[in-house]
């Protein structure tokens, strides 16, 4: 892949693969050949997916940077599960050439993972650019990322301690914790939600498109090989109920109008602060969650995510607090497309007054 070749050739030593969920397709990380990753801050929690086994590795310091995918969340809630930060850059940002999967072109990114904000904009400056290949990868000006002094002045910064969607308690106060942070740093910082969140589900429309178009690169890879899928992929991809044509052009049009919405706030506003994930990290294979008095399936965990894949928006967890069970909690920075660099520099601002920070026990044998 082109992230491969310009990680390497910066010099950069390439360990080997994490595990991951099959096909990259789900939110917790397991599979039938190397069985499931464990969350290093509670053994039987899940570190997330699908890039968990990146998650892991980085949060028990097996190395200082990582790569992940993102259709969902897959960079992003891992690394809240793990303390860490993550960012899905802009799509196109980093070319997707080579990268499997090879399916969902227009919603899918790859992005740096590491234990600071600053690594991630290392990994970042070496990654970005178009290689040529990449037709989402337009020919925009790279800056150097590294440079994360200042840029933020009078900054302006919309937040929501839910994202427009149920959310424990827990995880909304740190996002006020949060939002009471930058604007104590000088940025103005307004409540205000997004109505398009609310009115174009990207739940719905994600289920929708990508269950269609998962499956149709799916089969071509699986044909005749069926009994080999994981029950959990086979379910989704393979024996559910095939999706309308009507259903699949509901979901294509309420996934533009979601952009026109998103693109409507970055017009008064710079960057968006909200939860990354609605809960902390939970019990691996847990199939429900009850938030509000209301019950949700475990795709809940990327209601928060899933739509910035779907704008393309450049997102980032942030580690910013910890759940009673003592288990990292992150906020979610979004920005403008291609304004990667204000990203990093609010996200590295907010770092900055984070001053209760822990490992994992196990990243620490006594």
């Amino acid at each position: 892949s082109t992230v491969y070749k310009r990680l390497k050739g910066a010099g950069g030593i390439l360990l080997g693969k994490t595990n991951l969920p099959e096909f990259a397709l789900w939110w917790e990380t397991n599979n039938l050949l190397f069985g499931a990753t464990q969350n290093p801050w509670k053994l039987g929690y899940t570190p997330g997916g699908s890039s968990g086994g990146e998650g892991a590795s980085l949060a028990t310091g097996m190395s200082p940077l990582g790569v992940g995918t993102d259709l969902g969340g897959s960079i992003r809630q891992p690394s809240s599960f793990c303390g860490l930060a993550g960012l899905k850059p802009t799509l196109g940002r980093v070319p997707y050439t080579r990268v499997v999967p090879q399916t969902l072109f227009r919603a899918i990114h790859v992005g740096p993972m590491a234990r600071n904000v600053q690594d991630v904009a290392l990994a970042l400056s070496i990654m970005a650019g178009p290689d040529g290949e990449d037709i989402y990868a337009p020919p925009v000006p790279v800056p150097d990322y590294t440079d994360l002094d200042g840029g933020t002045g009078k900054l302006r910064i919309g937040w929501s301690p839910t994202g427009g969607t149920p959310v424990e308690e827990e995880v909304q106060k740190v996002v006020a914790k949060a939002a009471d942070a930058l604007s104590g740093l000088g940025m103005e910082v307004d409540p205000v939600e997004i109505p398009g969140l609310g009115t174009n589900d990207a739940q719905v429309i994600s289920s929708a498109v990508y269950t269609v178009e998962g499956k149709a690169f799916l089969m071509d890879v699986i044909r005749g090989r069926e009994s080999e899928l994981t029950p959990l992929l086979r379910k989704r991809y393979i024996d559910a109920p095939a999706k309308t044509f009507d259903e699949y052009l509901e979901a294509s049009f309420n996934w533009e109008s979601l952009k026109w919405e998103v693109g409507e706030y970055f017009s008064r506003y710079g960057i968006f602060l909200c939860p990354t994930v609605p809960m902390p990290a939970y019990e691996a294979g847990r199939e429900e969650f009850v938030i509000d008095g209301k019950t949700m399936g475990a795709r809940h965990s990327l209601r928060a995510t899933v739509p910035w894949d779907l704008t393309g928006s450049p997102a980032m967890n942030v580690p910013f607090g910890w759940s009673e069970e003592g288990l990292p909690i992150g906020v979610q920075l979004v920005a403008r497309h291609f304004d990667e660099h204000t990203l990093l520099r609010v996200a590295k601002a907010l770092e900055g007054c984070q001053t209760d920070r822990r490992r994992p026990a196990i990243a620490n044998p006594q």
